[in-house]
């Protein structure tokens, strides 16, 4: 039985919604914000590993900047009005890509420093109509793992095979299956940006580079024409839910239009100036649709290192409350994410750790204390032992650091 993460979000208090915030545009309560840094310091990591730069860059430009880009002409049903600031027109931007390509334009750049891989964890917003939006899968503001590469023409293949990888090692980890890999292509209507000759060549660098990687992986590629970006071709990673629906995670799409709109350029081995190819990559996705995801393949019930709480520590009676606070104490000092709770009864708070879906619950009672022990529930491996404090933490550690789904009970 499939449980919706709207239905998980009432036990787990995930995110909320408010109508003075409006629909759409969900508040990450603490539960949801580990969750969403955890994700975030994932991202960063598969970015730094690519040799991928950190920028930041507004969520606001100038109305001409999303002309340029051609976001404004494809795109304005989907953008949010434009605001007056005396004579200028500012806009939620609707995409990240157009600041990035100002901040490559924000020097000249010769072909020996390509590729570069611009990375921002940033905004973007879509003006979704209130009957469309729906708990963290479908929002007005999407915060999404965005990576831009600017590389030569016959650095293409390289980069895209490296996207590619990056984003099936991300859904590894995540422990979220991909389904199959689509090869997203134009077809024959008139709607594309770019030239005959562009589109064939990127659709044969980006088809060559997916059955390289998907080769390894033993997954399908998938041709889907007319399902392109409007400025080029792209693989697509789909996931199936519970119910069957079919969602895409994790991009890497090729632009030749963006550096043409922008007049990119670098400066080539026979001093000329030439015009790079951009590469978007969403590695590990948008933190909203990743994080509805997860909760829906896991029941609620997440990976250890993705759990708001690692561990529920219960004192049998008072007497017990200081052993209590030393453990989830010394948890902390780890980095671990522990809490005590001693309000009600044993079986109560029991029912209550376990319908929040803290990973582990630990029991302190007279016998525990005078052992340095601790009584331990773990329900995702059906493990319930006796275990020692301090063992008990360093599997908690090796759990955590490694992003393990559940601890390695070898006691």
């Amino acid at each position: 039985m499939v449980v919706d993460h709207r239905d998980l979000n009432f036990d787990m208090d995930i995110f909320a919604t408010d109508p003075l915030a409006g629909s759409g545009l969900p508040l990450w309560l603490p539960a949801g914000s580990v969750i969403r840094e955890e994700l975030q310091k994932l991202a960063k990591e598969l970015a730094a590993g690519d040799g991928c730069l950190g920028v930041f860059s507004p969520v606001l430009g100038k109305r001409a900047l999303y002309e340029r880009s051609g976001h404004l002409s494809k795109f304005s049903r989907d953008m949010f009005p434009a605001m007056q600031m005396g004579d200028d027109e500012l806009m939620l931007r609707p995409a990240n890509c157009p600041h990035h390509a100002l901040i490559y334009a924000s020097t000249q750049r010769s072909y020996r420093e390509l590729p570069l891989r611009f990375n921002e964890l940033a905004a973007m917003f879509r003006a979704e109509r209130s009957g469309v939006v729906s708990g963290l899968s479908r929002v007005r503001q999407i915060n999404l793992d965005d990576t831009h590469v600017f590389c030569r023409p016959d650095q293409v293949l390289h980069e895209a095979e490296l996207g590619l990888r990056a984003a099936l090692r991300a859904q590894e980890i995540l422990g979220l299956p991909v389904d199959y890999v689509r090869l997203s292509t134009r077809d024959n209507s008139s709607t594309w940006l770019g030239t005959d000759a562009q589109w064939e060549h990127a659709q044969e660098n980006l088809r060559a580079a997916g059955q390289s990687v998907l080769d390894e992986h033993g997954l399908k590629l998938v041709e889907a024409p007319g399902e392109a970006a409007f400025y080029g071709p792209k693989f697509d990673l789909q996931v199936k839910d519970g119910r069957d629906r079919e969602e895409t995670i994790a991009t890497v799409q090729l632009d030749f239009n963006q550096p043409q709109r922008f007049g990119l350029t670098y400066v080539g081995a026979d001093g000329r100036e030439h015009r790079p190819v951009m590469i978007h990559r969403g590695t590990v996705g948008s933190m909203e649709r990743v994080t509805a995801a997860l909760l829906e393949r896991y029941a609620g019930r997440l990976p250890f290192w993705l759990s708001p709480i690692h561990i529920t520590v219960l004192p049998v009676s008072p007497d017990q409350d200081g052993a209590a606070r030393t453990l989830a104490d010394k948890a902390r000092q780890r980095g671990l994410r522990g809490r005590v709770d001693h309000n009600g009864s044993l079986a109560a708070r029991v029912r209550n750790a376990r319908k929040t879906r803290d990973h582990l619950i630990a029991a302190i009672g007279p016998t525990e204390i005078a052992q340095n022990s601790v009584q331990i529930t773990d329900i995702a491996s059906g493990i319930r032992t006796q275990v020692a404090q301090e063992r008990l933490l360093e599997l908690m550690d090796d759990a955590y650091r490694n992003r393990r789904t559940v601890l390695d009970w070898v006691l």
